[in-house]
């Protein structure tokens, strides 16, 4: 039975370019053009400070069949730090650089798995098998076949691991390559699944069988999937069970969204001030060292005509602050969904459609009666008969919340900003 750590990533992207931006500052733009790099350098490092018994490397380990020098050199002399300290690598290629398209790195210590069938290769500790590592690479970008049908479980002690690009249960937002299903995963009897090409980290079997997306290495873009802390996850073996997987940030550079209502602020220093603390929070990462950030003003206040004036000025203002400050922030853009202040008691003396809605909202919300009525109504529209017994009531709050909604989908729709 052994005890043992090893390391998972995917999806490095090395030298791939950041998507939608636009840098006119030489420095700015050479962090950038650095991340993923820099961000692979971290995944050695951690490798070989935690003293892993060894790495694998789900797919996509270029962005593209064309592999630029940079990347190479990057990626091999990373692989022979982790030889020099007896670290093994194991490598899948994805639907970014298949194997068919273009060669994969050989070398003392790596092993690259072949396409067309699934390798099974042997890892050793002090003449002792600990685990076997099964892997096949994609041979074309757009592979549609199961490859995880093709997994199974040998008689060999130790941990099993499967290595896989694919995408489990038709992911959202990624295309559909190499598909299969939890069910297929559970039944090559595999003890864990490294998994890539979902860029979001998640966790899908956990248990007897682990399955893991550990997400990409460094975000590219301000897609949902690309932002917040990005890395690889350390996987703690312990008598030959996987007992935990942890997750290491490695990435340099991060990507966020951050919203903040004008409801309670007087003035656009209070609003920058609230902006910079929500930036501050979401770059409060380990190894951070700037935040691509773009910021969504919501909610109804006194501000939302100035805004209207001054938001680019705002955000001058705000890259002003921070852009300096370590880590820095970059502020990419500033959105505006502000709605102008309400004077709902003024509307509601008011002789026209808009007041006697809310005159009749806040009759039904004081009768009992007509709130048990209208409860009723809308439960049987949203539930129907096929989800009577699955799905329950709404309760009473809910219901208020719901009359609220309507009131501010009346009012957005009927009021005319000034």
């Amino acid at each position: 039975m052994s005890t043992f750590t090893f390391l998972h990533a995917a999806d490095l992207h090395l030298d791939t370019p950041f998507e939608g931006l636009s840098v006119d500052q030489p420095e700015l733009a050479r962090q950038l053009r650095e991340a993923s790099l820099v961000a692979f350098d971290r995944l050695v490092e951690t490798a070989i400070d935690r003293g892993v018994a060894f790495v694998v490397l789900a797919g996509d380990v270029y962005d593209g069949i064309e592999r630029g020098l940079r990347a190479q050199v990057r990626f091999r002399q990373g692989l022979g730090r982790l030889h020099s300290k007896g670290i093994r690598a194991f490598v899948v290629h994805g639907n970014h650089d298949p194997v068919g398209e273009a060669g994969g790195e050989v070398r003392d210590g790596v092993h690259v798995f072949a396409a067309g069938e699934v390798e099974s290769v042997p890892v050793e500790r002090g003449g002792t098998r600990i685990a076997t590592v099964h892997g096949i690479s994609f041979s074309k970008r757009e592979e549609k076949a199961n490859l995880a049908r093709l997994y199974r479980r040998g008689p060999e002690p130790g941990l099993h691991v499967g290595v896989l690009h694919c995408n489990v249960e038709g992911q959202q937002g990624h295309d559909p390559y190499a598909p299969c299903t939890l069910a297929d995963l559970e039944a090559a009897g595999l003890d864990y699944w490294a998994l890539g090409h979902v860029h979001t980290r998640a966790t899908l079997l956990r248990g007897g069988t682990w399955a893991q997306y550990p997400g990409n290495l460094q975000g590219r873009s301000f897609k949902p999937s690309e932002q917040g802390p990005k890395g690889a996850v350390l996987v703690h073996v312990v008598d030959d069970s996987v007992r935990d997987v942890e997750f290491v940030p490695l990435a340099p550079i991060l990507f966020a969204t951050v919203a903040v209502d004008i409801a309670g602020h007087d003035d656009l220093p209070s609003v920058q001030g609230a902006l910079v603390d929500a930036a501050l929070q979401a770059a409060d990462v380990p190894g951070c060292e700037g935040l691509l950030v773009r910021a969504n003003l919501t909610g109804r206040g006194p501000l939302h005509h100035e805004l209207g004036r001054r938001c680019e000025e705002l955000q001058e203002s705000l890259n002003e602050e921070t852009s300096a400050r370590s880590p820095w922030i970059r502020w990419e853009r500033l959105e505006r969904g502000t709605r102008p202040e309400v004077d709902r008691d003024r509307i509601a003396d008011r002789d026209d459609l808009a007041g006697e809605i809310l005159r009749r909202i806040d009759a039904i919300a004081r009768d009992p009666d007509a709130m048990r009525n209208l409860a009723q109504e809308v439960d049987g529209k949203l539930r129907g008969p096929a989800l009577a017994k699955v799905i329950d009531p709404l309760a009473d709050e809910e219901l208020e919340s719901l009359l609220r909604e309507v009131e501010l989908d009346a009012l957005e729709r009927l009021e005319v900003e000034g």
